[in-house]
């Protein structure tokens, strides 16, 4: 059963896809640190292509805090590098974008039955190549442990999530982001991610591409 939902995962969005548009890689690594039951540390670096592992065109570096309020609600404040090249090769010059962004966020999570719903706002002050912009971001997300009736001790996870982003410039609308992962818990400090992510840009002259197989490394650590 897992094994025919792995599949599913990864070979129908590719097999819709493939015939139309190109099927580019979206690399990920995240680090986070607990220093308490309140505050952590996180890091993150992006690697993304246009063409399956060819025309590397972007890469991200962020780092940042979070603060639990509650159980069910964390807060965060973050600060990256943001770099887009031009199409058609590997870092292509010049840049389309060079941008420097800190964002504040809000995360809510909630259990329903096994079902964990997460929703995250994100504000953006954006120092980019073309000046100062702002910009918003909604993701709802919703995730479910795979083993049936012992799925809470599941060490696999089926994952949706769904991300709006907004300006404040019309016609305001300017991203539509959607991700299907399935993620393994590998050891209780290391998780694994792979899915199809696919992206609808509104108006945007920063990135390119729509369709990308996703891989991600999530390792967290102690301060204990």
């Amino acid at each position: 059963m897992r094994i025919k939902i792995l599949l599913l995962v990864w070979v129908l969005p590719l097999a819709a896809n493939a015939q139309t548009e190109q099927l580019g890689s979206w690399n990920l690594l995240n680090l986070k640190y607990t220093l308490n039951s309140r505050w952590s540390l996180f890091g993150e670096t992006q690697l993304r292509s246009l063409k399956w592992y060819d025309h590397f065109h972007y890469y991200e570096f962020k780092g940042g805090f979070n603060y639990r309020v509650h159980p069910q609600v964390a807060l965060s404040l973050g600060a990256g590098s943001y770099q887009t090249y031009k199409e058609g090769g590997d870092f292509v010059l010049p840049k389309n974008n060079d941008e420097f962004r800190i964002w504040p966020q809000v995360v809510l999570h909630q259990r329903i039955g096994l079902l964990k719903v997460e929703q995250r706002y994100r504000s953006e002050l954006r120092f980019t190549s073309f000046g100062y912009r702002n910009r918003f971001r909604y993701r709802l997300g919703a995730a479910v442990p795979l083993g049936g009736r012992k799925a809470s001790g599941s060490p696999w996870q089926l994952s949706f999530s769904n991300e709006l982003f907004f300006t404040n410039r019309e016609p305001y609308f300017e991203r539509n982001r959607l991700l299907l992962a399935l993620q393994y818990k590998w050891t209780k400090q290391v998780g694994l991610q792979t899915g199809y992510l696919y992206q609808f840009d509104y108006r945007i002259n920063d990135e390119t591409g729509k369709n990308f197989f996703l891989i991600g490394m999530y390792w967290e650590f102690d301060r204990n």
